[in-house]
């Protein structure tokens, strides 16, 4: 598996969340200050939607002060379904349930505690197949409104 991380900042969470997934043996694509890019959460949150969009990535993770605008931005691109998440039973639900292919943390009120709760959470789930009809609806609606 190998996904994109992006930041606006770098910080304890963003490091902390990359050495778990290295120690996973997660192969990783850093974005934004992880790679020493002087980037802005907008600017980050495209580059890594776009990596898992065209498939050079499985995931995205995602991390702003609050987590609300990397989400919503990276959302902006078609087939990417990111999930902001607080704890470990909304990354799993977002994985189970609406095949979340980005997950978005805050880095103002997530704790490293709840980081790897999260990620193990997320890491652990897969889509549940009866869900597969409504994750269709929301790529029917996506293309809907993407021309």
């Amino acid at each position: 598996m190998k996904i994109a991380i992006g930041s606006d900042e770098r910080t304890h969470l963003t490091d902390f969340v990359i050495k778990e997934l290295k120690e996973k043996g997660i192969e990783l694509e850093l974005h934004g200050p992880l790679n020493e890019e002087d980037i802005e959460w907008v600017d980050v949150a495209e580059k890594v939607a776009e990596r898992v969009k065209e498939g050079s990535c499985d995931q995205g993770i995602l991390f702003c002060w609050t987590g609300t605008g990397v989400s919503i931005a990276a959302n902006k691109v078609p087939g990417i379904r990111a999930a902001l998440c607080a704890d470990a039973q909304t990354a799993e639900g977002a994985r189970k349930w609406n095949d979340a292919n980005v997950l978005a943390l805050s880095l103002r009120m997530t704790s490293q505690i709840v980081a790897k709760e999260i990620l193990e959470a997320w890491l652990s789930a897969r889509p549940e197949e009866e869900e597969k009809t409504n994750i269709d609806k929301v790529r029917k609606i996506e293309k809907k409104y993407y021309r």
